[in-house]
């Protein structure tokens, strides 16, 4: 018989975004998967490609007890009715809520993807640092269990999470992988200089360091043409304001295209790829833009020092600081000949070591691992 492998993710956006590559490799592997979801609009595309899609309440950002306790409930009904042999949580609340309802029902292996930190480990709101240490206590508990088995992206988060759960355990692989066939290199566009930054529109992001570094460099007299792709997420506590995004388009800073289908139409308007984020588990839009032959800044945190390599593939600045910002990104406006150079290096890194092929073996590899012998895989 197939093995059962069931996704636990908070959003059908999401698992289409960022694992629908993987969950096809596990099909193709002869694996039955199921994905169990909070479901919006993918449910008959997710259903047509041959997964089965289980519908949930749970809310990302959701804190309330009551309501969270429903939540824990209900994914333990789902577990129990499923019966996976191996569950896959995906980014730190399914990973809290997964554990601890997979081990209720009995589930036989799980595997932990920590994508990142969020919001509870990079704010420095009240709210955070109330939650923070009984959040670390209860991953204490539940990673440390057998047949418990950790992804780490990155290898700052590797570090950490070494110090609660069993080094043997803890798996580094790179991201959700990019594909490297349908992201060729593309020309450097005509005109003006341009950047973008693709991701939500969240705080986190470092935008409104970006779009000071902007506002620095006009300032300056030196304009950059900035797009910034990406929806806005009210359900995120580190969400920017529609209204703030709106105003920096109405001043003319940014060009907010909102949700992009197609990344590509950004990356052949823009020249540099940025994304001065806090801390990431390894960033999907820097992943795409370096597949497209774009240069990157990012912020010199874990998760993007995975794919942006100082001098080579790009530039890092510290985090949370404008101007430094701003000479990077005035630097690479000016050398042609770095950008290019570090374009073509960020391209090679995809290919070699972060493509969808590299991280669909090395995750089909621990699945097997932990599968029980004449399961049929």
């Amino acid at each position: 018989m197939a093995a059962h492998l069931l996704f636990f993710v908070t959003e059908d956006w999401y698992f289409r975004s960022h694992r629908l590559a993987l969950g096809r490799a596990a099909l193709e592997a002869g694996f039955e998967v199921t994905l169990a979801t909070r479901v919006s609009s993918h449910r008959r595309e997710l259903e047509a490609e041959g997964f089965r899609v289980v519908s949930l309440r749970l809310k990302r950002g959701g804190l309330g007890p009551l309501d969270e306790l429903r939540s824990l409930f209900e994914l333990w009904r789902v577990l129990r009715r499923e019966r996976p042999d191996l569950l896959h949580n995906v980014a730190l609340k399914p990973v809290l809520y997964g554990s601890l309802a997979g081990r209720m029902a009995g589930v036989p292996a799980i595997v932990n993807a920590v994508t990142g930190m969020g919001f509870l480990f990079t704010s420095d709101h009240s709210l955070a640092r109330w939650i923070r240490p009984a959040l670390w206590f209860a991953l204490k508990l539940l990673l440390r269990r057998e047949r418990v088995e950790v992804i780490v992206q990155n290898g700052d988060d590797h570090a950490l999470i070494a110090q609660i759960a069993k080094a043997q355990r803890i798996h580094l692989i790179r991201g959700s992988g990019v594909d490297v066939d349908h992201y060729q290199p593309l020309p450097e566009p005509p005109g003006p200089f341009t950047i973008a930054l693709v991701a939500r529109m969240l705080e986190d992001k470092g935008i409104r360091e970006l779009v000071a570094a902007v506002e620095s460099l006009r300032q300056q007299g030196e304009p950059v043409r900035t797009i910034l792709a990406g929806p806005l997420d009210p359900e995120n506590r580190a969400g920017l304001a529609a209204r703030t995004v709106q105003e920096w388009q109405e001043s003319g800073l940014v060009e907010w295209w909102g949700a992009v289908d197609d990344v590509r139409t950004v990356w052949r308007q823009a020249h540099l790829a940025v994304l001065p984020s806090y801390r990431e588990g390894l960033p999907k839009s820097l992943l795409e833009a370096a597949a497209c032959g774009r240069a990157m800044i990012a912020a010199d945190v874990p998760g993007c020092r995975e794919i942006v390599v100082d001098g080579e593939t790009g530039r890092l600045v510290p985090a949370r600081s404008s101007q430094p910002l701003a000479r990077a990104i005035a630097e690479l406006r000016d050398d042609v000949a770095a950008r290019k150079r570090m374009a073509l290096a960020a391209r090679k890194l995809t290919v070699e070591a972060l493509s969808q092929e590299v991280v669909n073996r090395q995750t089909l590899e621990l699945y097997r691992r932990l599968l029980p012998t004449g399961s049929g895989q």
